[in-house]
C-alpha cells in the first residue's frame, strides 16, 4: 500500500525534474509512510524513502514506519542537510502548503547555495484525493459512530439546555463509543446564534421556538467524520421552517447531481443557484462542503471557486446553509463518496426535519 503511494511522490519527481522531496505535514506523512506521531520529516529519493525523527519517536518509528531508513537525529535541519548530500542532484521539492516562512528561512540555511528548493502546494494537493477500501472502512466506522452518539444525546436536546451541556454530552458518548478524538470543535448554534456558521458551543440555553445546528465528528484511525443536523424545539416560526425546507432541498438536489467527471464548481452551483432562486443567496456565503479524511478539511474544496471535477473514490461533504442575521440559521451536512454512479453516503442521521419535544 505505502510503496504504491509512494509511486505518486515518484511521479512528481519524474514531472518537475526534481532529485527528492521532502514531506513535512504529518497527514501526508501518515499517508505515505504510516507515521502517526508529532514529529519527522518523510524524504523520498528516486530509489529511496528515509523517515528522520527524534529520539521521542524512534522506537515507535521503527515498528510503524514503512521505509527503507529510519534515522534518529539530534539537529532536524543538520540530518535533512546530511541526507541531501549524497543526493545525486540539487533540487529538492518540499510541501510548501504546510512549511512556514520560518522553517523555509532556516531550511534554505542549513542546505546552503548548492541546493535549490522548489514548492509543490498544487502538486500535492490530490495526494490524498482518492480513497482506498482500507481508508473508506475508516470513514465509515467514524461516520457510524455519528448516528450512535447522536442518538444516545436526543432526549437532552430540549429547552432549558445548555449549548455547551449538549457539545459535552457528544464528545463524551462519541470517545465511549470508541472514537478517538472530537473531529474539530462541535457547533452547536441556537436561535439566533444559529446565524453564526462557525457557532462553537456556548453557555446559551435552548428555548422553546428554536431551531438547533450541531455540527460534530470524531476520528477513527486517523480518520474523520463530519455531519450536521439541524433541529427544532417545540413549534418555530413559519419563516424559520421555510429555511429549513430550503436548505434541505438544496442538500438533497446537490446530491442527486453528484456524478464522476462532473465540474465541482457546477455541483456548488446546484445547491446555490436554488438557495439564490428562493431569495437567500446573500445568506450562503460559505462553499457547499470539502474533502474529508485524515484531516476534516482536506482536498478537494467544493465550491464555486474550484477548478476541478469529481473523481471515484473523492469523499466530500455536501453542506448548505442559511444565515440570517438576528432570526437564525440551517445547515444540513452529509459525508459522501464519489462512486461509479453518483454517490454513497458515509454519514446516516436523518435529516428530515424533526421537531423535538420541550
Amino acid at each position: 500500500m505505502f510503496e504504491q503511494r509512494n509511486h505518486l511522490i515518484w511521479d512528481i519527481l519524474t514531472d518537475e525534474m526534481l532529485d527528492a522531496v521532502l514531506i513535512f505535514g504529518l497527514p501526508n506523512i501518515r499517508y505515505l509512510c504510516g507515521f502517526t506521531g508529532t514529529d519527522g520529516v518523510l524524504l523520498i529519493k528516486p530509489n529511496e524513502a528515509v523517515f528522520l525523527t527524534d529520539s521521542r519517536y524512534f522506537d515507535q518509528a521503527k515498528n510503524q514506519v514503512k521505509a527503507d531508513r529510519v534515522i534518529c537525529y539530534n539537529n532536524k535541519l543538520k540530518a535533512i542537510a546530511d541526507e541531501l548530500t549524497v543526493c545525486c542532484g540539487r533540487q529538492i521539492g518540499f510541501d510548501a502548503a504546510v512549511v512556514s516562512v520560518a522553517l523555509f528561512e532556516e531550511l534554505s540555511e542549513a542546505l546552503g547555495d548548492s541546493f535549490h528548493l522548489c514548492g509543490l502546494s498544487r502538486k500535492l494537493l490530490p495526494l490524498r484525493g482518492v480513497k482506498s477500501l482500507d481508508e473508506l472502512a475508516a470513514l465509515k466506522a467514524a461516520a457510524k459512530l455519528n448516528c450512535q452518539a447522536f442518538e444516545r444525546v436526543v432526549p437532552l436536546i430540549r429547552a432549558g439546555v445548555t449549548e455547551r451541556e449538549i457539545a459535552l454530552e457528544l464528545e463524551y458518548t462519541l470517545k465511549r463509543l470508541g472514537g478517538e478524538a472530537n473531529a474539530f470543535d462541535f457547533i452547536v448554534a441556537s436561535g439566533v446564534r444559529g446565524a453564526l456558521p462557525h457557532g462553537v458551543a456556548s453557555d446559551k440555553r435552548l428555548f422553546d421556538g428554536e431551531l438547533v445546528t450541531i455540527d460534530f465528528g470524531t476520528r477513527i484511525d486517523g480518520y474523520h467524520s463530519d455531519e450536521t443536523v439541524t433541529v427544532a424545539i417545540g413549534e418555530v416560526d413559519r419563516k424559520l421552517r421555510q429555511i429549513f425546507d430550503i436548505v434541505l432541498e438544496a442538500h438533497d438536489s446537490a446530491l442527486e447531481t453528484i456524478q464522476p467527471g462532473m465540474a465541482i464548481c457546477d455541483l456548488d452551483a446546484v445547491a446555490r443557484d436554488f438557495i439564490v432562486s428562493k431569495g437567500f443567496g446573500e445568506y450562503f456565503g460559505h462553499g457547499l462542503g470539502h474533502g474529508v479524511g485524515l484531516e476534516v478539511h482536506e482536498y478537494p474544496a467544493v465550491s464555486s471557486r474550484s477548478d476541478q471535477n469529481l473523481v471515484e473514490g473523492m469523499v466530500i461533504t455536501i453542506e448548505p446553509g442559511i444565515y440570517v442575521p438576528e432570526l437564525g440559521g440551517v445547515r444540513i451536512e452529509d459525508t459522501v463518496v464519489v462512486t461509479e454512479d453518483g454517490f454513497e453516503a458515509l454519514t446516516s442521521i436523518p435529516k428530515q426535519f424533526r421537531q423535538l419535544s420541550l
